[in-house]
């Protein structure tokens, strides 16, 4: 079965098609801009690279997943001759609140359910959903699978998700920690295990997905028992442009001093904090990186705040857990950043993690990154979360 996965952003579309026979991607692209008069289109074919990339009129996420598939299907472009070749449509969905633990068969009370937490997630939320609306229109009769950015997550007991407020807010409103980038971290889990021999019993390891945005989630047995963001993703790591973990009695300081209002301050601690807030930079790691090799203290402060931040968690993790077997580094950051990857493991020394420079001299490859013996390892596993949204759907289509 050919499966294409979609990733729809407010104004933005991601995509791949998966032969399924042998999990290899036939196409890929990104759309941008939808909605603007310079939206743009780029399309990947298979082994050949970039075969297409022009600015086109997208006025709506249907018209740009209608671009999608005449690109698809195209005579010069396209890697299947026919809409019908596709046998289903797997989405991401950033936020399922309690309501999902897995993915699941669209219908209509899976879209008021994803339409419920659009206030959870008022960024994606509202874009999944018109992704998933505009495939039924666009490709009518082909099922479509949601699959949950939230979900994998819900495994964590109580303790770990009610935050110690009055509790009849979680009873009336839902307000407890959700977890994000679930799917990343579900599918590094799935391979980890399989590096430690395949058992996930008894195994004990901290999944570190560092990128723009970042969040780490404590694995026990194979399943999650913590995890550092929170109701939103604004919660836990210092991150590209959000703040991470602050006392929230900042907030109130900040709209007094700053006479602004809650979506001032809300757009101050989501989008002008984290890396490029405190280095002045960027928000990008690479440019900070760079600034502090040169001497830019601020660079180097926003640096050793993200390392201590890190080292915080996987800290915590491992006495919650009752022990440590290994972690894991994946996203844009955890898979290319050589020095960080480093210093974290140089810290963890105390747990008996011997760390391999050597090992550790590459970007994006999956490989072991610990001496030979080292009691708790250290593993880079480049995350796959399309592929991982395209085994979802297959596997329910399939039933």
């Amino acid at each position: 079965m050919k499966v294409l996965v979609l990733n729809c952003g407010s104004s933005s579309l991601k995509y791949q098609l998966f032969d399924m026979t042998n999990e290899s991607v036939l196409a890929k692209g990104l759309v941008e801009k939808i909605g603007l008069e310079d939206s743009e289109m780029a399309h990947y074919k298979g082994e050949e690279g970039l075969v297409f990339k022009e600015n086109i009129p997208l006025p709506t996420h249907k018209e740009a997943i209608v671009a999608v598939i005449e690109k698809l299907i195209s005579a010069e472009y396209g890697v299947i001759s026919s809409l019908n070749e596709i046998g289903a449509v797997g989405h991401r969905v950033l936020h399922g609140g309690q309501k999902f633990s897995a993915s699941v068969l669209v219908d209509d009370k899976v879209e008021e359910a994803i339409a419920e937490y659009i206030p959870f997630g008022p960024l994606h939320n509202p874009a999944n959903l018109m992704g998933i609306r505009a495939c039924a229109v666009a490709m009518p009769g082909i099922p479509q699978v949601a699959v949950f950015d939230t979900a994998f997550h819900q495994t964590m007991p109580a303790s770990s998700y009610i935050y110690a407020l009055p509790y009849e807010l979680y009873e009336k409103y839902g307000i407890r920690r959700f977890g994000f980038h679930g799917t990343s971290h579900r599918y590094v889990t799935a391979r980890a295990l399989a590096l430690l021999g395949g058992l996930a019993e008894g195994k004990k390891f901290v999944t570190c997905h560092l990128g723009n945005g970042s969040s780490l989630a404590a694995i026990k047995d194979g399943k999650v028992l913590d995890t550092s963001m929170g109701f939103t993703p604004l919660e836990g790591m210092v991150m590209g442009t959000r703040s991470g973990d602050i006392d929230p009695a900042i907030v109130p300081i900040i709209m007094e001093k700053e006479n602004i209002n809650t979506q001032e301050a809300s757009n101050y601690l989501n989008k002008k904090s984290g890396l490029l807030g405190v280095s002045g930079v960027s928000s990008d790691m690479r440019y900070v990186e760079q600034a502090a090799a040169e001497g830019n203290k601020r660079a180097q402060l926003a640096l050793d705040l993200l390392y201590k931040r890190i080292i915080k968690y996987i800290g915590a993790y491992a006495a919650e857990m009752g022990g440590l077997d290994a972690i894991v580094f994946t996203a844009g950051i955890g898979e290319n950043s050589i020095s960080l990857r480093k210093i974290i493991c140089q810290a963890l020394g105390c747990f008996g993690l011997e760390f391999d420079e050597e090992a550790n001299n590459v970007r994006g490859i999956e490989r072991e990154i610990t001496k030979p013996g080292s009691k708790v390892k250290a593993f880079i596993i480049p995350t796959n979360e399309e592929l991982m949204i395209a085994k979802d759907t297959l596997a329910i289509v399939n039933g």
